[in-house]
């Protein structure tokens, strides 16, 4: 529900919200038409819908380009959470309307969950206790969505809608190709990175991202498209750029062809528990204090 002008409610068709989204991230109407398998004169009238269902212009739109207005950005702000809500209970109805009694505990590479997961599975032998891996794209989107009832992350991650349970540090390094000019250092400072081509999204290393040393040619520098450790192993190992990994990561993908270095000065990275802040399950209280140690 959503408040409209004279503090009347009214609902929101999640469908036309859907493809106010496509088209807000593709900035182009014949391509969220593709997208959504639906023609371009469908998309273009269920957004004037939902402008006069609002009342409020969405998109500002010439010959050449679509851009978002200020209550467009607005509503794209807040229409990704409500449509991962919605997401998540349509699968929780589904799965117990099915009468299978699931719970499913999220995990970041280099994290083992086994001895958490085993201790809560045989606390509940009702329950199948499932896990996923998760990604930097999607470690706290599986808890939103509803993949996953309770996720390890790493973090920074976005907090809102969540709530969090720290659980362990580690170290970070850097991973290098063996023939990069660091590979030998017993350790590095991260301005030695500064001139180096990041293969992941900068704002997981914040230290580099905002080096004074590093050019504003290598700030406006494309960033490769990477999705899965495994990719930028590959890269990293042809000599094509650096990444800084978690110290269980690294030794995880051990390689004869990488190596990692201690950085020591930037902090280590934080592991925590993320579950849906809207959430009441006692189970996802529960294995949060199995995995802490506390039962």
């Amino acid at each position: 529900m959503t408040p409209v002008q004279g503090g009347d409610v009214m609902d929101i068709d999640l469908r036309k919200l859907r493809y106010f989204v496509a088209v807000a991230e593709e900035l182009h109407f014949g391509r969220a038409a593709e997208r959504l398998h639906i023609t371009q004169p469908v998309l273009s009238r269920q957004i004037r819908a939902l402008e006069h269902e609002i009342r409020a212009q969405l998109f500002s739109r010439d010959r050449r380009s679509t851009a978002l207005t200020s209550a467009g950005r607005q509503l794209l702000e807040d229409a990704r959470p409500l449509l991962a809500s919605a997401e998540a209970l349509h699968r929780r109805v589904e799965r117990a309307a099915r009468g299978t009694a699931t719970f499913t505990v999220g995990f970041m590479p280099g994290i083992t969950v086994t001895a958490a997961v085993r201790a809560f599975a045989a606390r509940h032998p009702e329950l199948s206790v499932e896990v996923v891996r998760t990604s930097w794209d999607d470690q706290t989107e599986v808890v939103h969505d509803g993949r996953a009832d309770i996720s390890y992350v790493r973090m920074p991650v976005d907090q809102r809608g969540l709530r969090l349970r720290a659980l362990f540090s580690e170290p970070r390094v850097a991973v290098l190709s063996t023939d990069h000019r660091l590979a030998g250092k017993q350790s590095i400072g991260i301005a030695e990175l500064a001139a180096e081509r990041m293969l992941q999204d900068p704002d997981t290393v914040p230290e580099w991202r905002d080096l004074p040393e590093r050019s504003s040619a290598e700030r406006a520098r494309p960033r490769p498209a990477f999705h899965t450790v495994e990719e930028k192993l590959e890269h990293v190992a042809a000599a094509r750029g650096v990444i800084v990994l978690p110290l269980s990561v690294a030794t995880f993908y051990i390689r004869a062809d990488i190596a990692h270095v201690p950085i020591e000065d930037i902090g280590p990275n934080q592991v925590c528990l993320a579950w849906s802040a809207d959430r009441r399950s006692p189970l996802v209280q529960e294995f949060a204090a199995v995995a802490a140690g506390q039962v």
